[in-house]
């Protein structure tokens, strides 16, 4: 697998995951999914490291600050950039807090975020990572 153009999706809706899993796998990227942040933890023990993470905030189990805060403290993957998708007011603000790459509130621009996801992946930060 190509390393590069391997994403996780952490997110709890259903619909809303598998729509992304769908986008993502029809521009060429391999996906793997969690329904939280123990989910996602659990699944990076066991696999290789995805090149970006795409992270829900709002969670049963773990949430995303917490799954951020667990991931920051593993060296292993502390350097996977994240990117949060989430509805939650003040994005900006808890974006810059947890020290992501970005983020993109629900309903997110697809577009916005495909191209951000490219340049995370293709290591160029040509795209912003802002919708």
């Amino acid at each position: 697998m190509d390393v590069a153009k391997h994403i996780l999706v952490v997110e709890d809706n259903a619909p809303t995951r598998e729509a992304m899993r769908t986008l993502l796998e029809a521009e060429g990227y391999s996906v793997v999914c969690a329904a939280n942040g123990r989910e996602a933890l659990a699944g990076l023990g066991r696999t290789e490291p995805p090149s970006v993470i795409l992270l829900d905030l709002n969670m049963p189990g773990m949430d995303g600050w917490h799954f951020r805060r667990e991931q920051q403290q593993d060296e292993n993957l502390a350097g996977i950039p994240v990117v949060l998708l989430s509805s939650e007011h003040d994005l900006p603000r808890i974006a810059a807090s947890l020290q992501t790459a970005g983020y993109f509130p629900k309903p997110v621009v697809l577009d916005r975020l495909l191209a951000c996801v490219r340049s995370l992946t293709e290591g160029r930060p040509d795209a912003p990572c802002v919708g």
